[in-house]
């Protein structure tokens, strides 16, 4: 997807205490990096791949994973034996030591790319088609709330920074993250990231507080880097007062599985189930899945979320697919971008 960005190489060197790992947190291509004791592993963008990468002992393993904690700000010890920080490049790492990891230490390290991806990128990589690169930037000029769901690794931090590229200059756009991973190539953005408890166990700042403080900042594209909790109500609170566009990532399985992991997320807040949906339908109109197979990350489903049924749960209904194209939701997201004066792709096959 591109070469890598100029300041890439030099922004990794500078991560201090990596030691052996050095080398691989340079590379462009590296997007996690494994450590289950001596062992190491790499996700290229293909699946993860052992390398023969000496790091040592347990005791030297331990060693780095203190240094790299401690170069973050974080204490990682017997009293604290894991540990999730954000590094100095960006690149975020989880560490865990025995005995809670069995055969640890063991390092998760997420790195992070410095250049943003257009759609045109991952046209070219394979990631999106024509028609459904078309679709998404429909989708995004119609000012219609989505949500990018699928599983750990499937690039939806990737795909939703070009879309979020695609917002007009005019527009400003407030991000709301657990760590700051969201860059579009954007002139107007600004940035929230929650902050966890310090060694006393205060001081921590959570999602939901900052989806609050968001709303007040005068956003015109409201975006959650990752719903993972109760925040969700307050997110789709947002969307229901007026913010319109808005957008964020969840991990999902599948695409019919978006709206039982947000009921679920919601639950947490002690929303009645039937109100919850009610919410969901609301505020949420598309959802956008990728997964992720042996020929890389792919979009897989464009799905309308709607209500259905006597209950009027909401469930996914395709729109587009795959492979396959239009879905039984096609004609109805052509009439709803109509509606808003953005014609849909004339290549889905639905016309007007």
């Amino acid at each position: 997807m591109g070469g890598a960005h100029p300041l890439s190489g030099r922004i990794r060197a500078d991560v201090p205490a990596a030691g052996p790992l050095t080398s691989l947190l340079r590379d462009p291509s590296v997007t996690d990096l494994l450590v289950n004791g001596r062992e190491v592993w790499v996700d290229r963008g293909a699946g993860l791949i052992r390398t023969p990468l000496a790091v040592g002992g347990v005791d030297e393993v331990r060693r780095l994973a203190q240094r790299l904690a401690a170069a973050g700000g974080r204490r990682l010890d017997e009293g604290a034996p894991f540990v999730d920080v954000r590094l100095a490049d960006g690149s975020r790492l989880h560490a865990v030591l025995p005995p809670i990891a069995t055969a640890g230490p063991y390092l998760s390290l997420r790195t992070f790319r410095q250049r943003s991806f257009t759609l045109a990128d991952l046209v070219a990589a394979g990631t999106l088609d024509a028609v459904g690169a078309e679709l998404l930037a429909a989708i995004v000029a119609a000012r219609l709330a989505f949500v990018v769901s699928g599983g750990t690794g499937s690039g939806k931090t990737t795909l939703l920074t070009s879309l979020l590229g695609l917002v007009p200059p005019d527009e400003r756009i407030v991000l709301v993250e657990d760590a700051a991973e969201l860059r579009p190539n954007h002139p107007h953005v600004v940035g929230l990231q929650a902050r966890t408890s310090n060694v006393e166990g205060t001081g921590d700042i959570g999602l939901r507080e900052l989806v609050r403080q968001a709303l007040r900042m005068r956003p015109d594209r409201l975006v959650v880097g990752e719903c993972r909790g109760a925040e969700v109500l307050d997110f789709l609170g947002a969307l229901n007062t007026g913010h319109e566009g808005g957008a964020g990532t969840l991990h999902a399985n599948g695409a019919m599985d978006i709206p039982a992991r947000l009921e679920a997320l919601g639950l947490l807040g002690g929303v009645p189930r039937a109100a919850l949906h009610a919410q969901i339908a609301a505020a949420l109109r598309v959802a956008v899945h990728l997964r992720r197979g042996p020929a890389g990350r792919v979009l897989d489903q464009v799905c309308l979320l709607a209500p259905a049924g006597p209950q009027r749960m909401v469930k996914a209904v395709p729109a587009w697919q795959r492979g396959t194209g239009a879905g039984p939701a096609a004609r109805e997201l052509v009439d709803l971008l109509a509606a808003r004066d953005v014609t849909a792709p004339a290549a889905l096959g639905v016309r007007r």
